[in-house]
């Protein structure tokens, strides 16, 4: 049987669900890359990969997309890893510096800034741009919550706003999987999850980040039924904006 292509995201959030891919059969049976969310849903947009670990605003893009695993990136609640970054409160918010690295962040602060906050927000994506809020995802925003004066966390405004937890990115195929990968599939990433001490003490520390709280309770991995309602209302209020 041909390998099944992996794309996977390559930030310290993943890192759970590649230790279990990593030791286990599976990786003998797949291509495996990491990249960063934009290129995961890229590629598999393209059809370079047949899964992909993508930022959720991109499965509309998929063709043939289907959610194929019982896990995912996600919160209930704050994530301390997608932000909005800002010199001023919400309430004064009006230009935005977008992030490159994810549809999703953007999509959510755009929901957030409009139907939550009620700001007009004009964006942009030049990085060289001065403006009051900038997105920042991943771990580049490891240590750095200190270095502005406002730092909302996405995960703890969502569910401010909606009462549900949040899907950031999801395994998405964009092709029919067979049913013995799936189920292999998800053991390996459960067997990650369930070595994610041992995957702490393999892990270099990071200055003012508290990595332990970030991969055991912050992150929440389970795709549920409220993430499942969550991710459908938040793709309805993309199509709003």
């Amino acid at each position: 049987m041909n390998k099944i292509k992996i794309s996977a995201v390559s930030y310290t959030n993943t890192k759970p669900f590649i230790y279990g891919i990593e030791h286990s059969e599976l990786i003998n049976k797949i291509d495996l890359s990491l990249d960063i969310p934009t290129d995961c849903a890229a590629k598999l947009i393209n059809g370079q990969v047949d899964i992909g670990l993508i930022p959720v605003a991109a499965i509309p893009m998929v063709p043939n997309a289907n959610i194929v695993a019982d896990y995912c990136i996600g919160s209930v609640g704050a994530v301390n890893s997608v932000f909005v970054f800002s010199n001023v409160p919400f309430q004064e918010i009006k230009t935005v510096r977008l992030d490159s690295h994810s549809r999703t962040s953007n999509n959510l602060a755009k929901v957030l800034l409009k139907f939550h906050w009620k700001q007009e927000v004009s964006y942009t994506t030049d990085p060289e741009a001065k403006t009051d809020a900038m997105v920042l995802i991943g771990d580049r925003t490891f240590g750095k919550k200190a270095n502005y004066p406002y730092a909302y966390d996405m995960g703890e405004e969502w569910m401010k706003f909606s009462g549900l937890p949040f899907v950031y990115a999801a395994w998405v195929a964009n092709k029919a999987i067979p049913e013995t990968f799936i189920t292999e599939f998800n053991e390996a990433l459960a067997t990650g999850l369930s070595h994610r001490a041992e995957l702490l003490r393999e892990l270099p520390a990071i200055p003012d980040f508290d990595l332990d709280d970030y991969l055991m309770h912050k992150l929440d991995f389970e795709l549920t039924e409220k993430k499942r309602e969550a991710l459908s209302l938040f793709l309805s209020y993309i199509e709003q904006l």
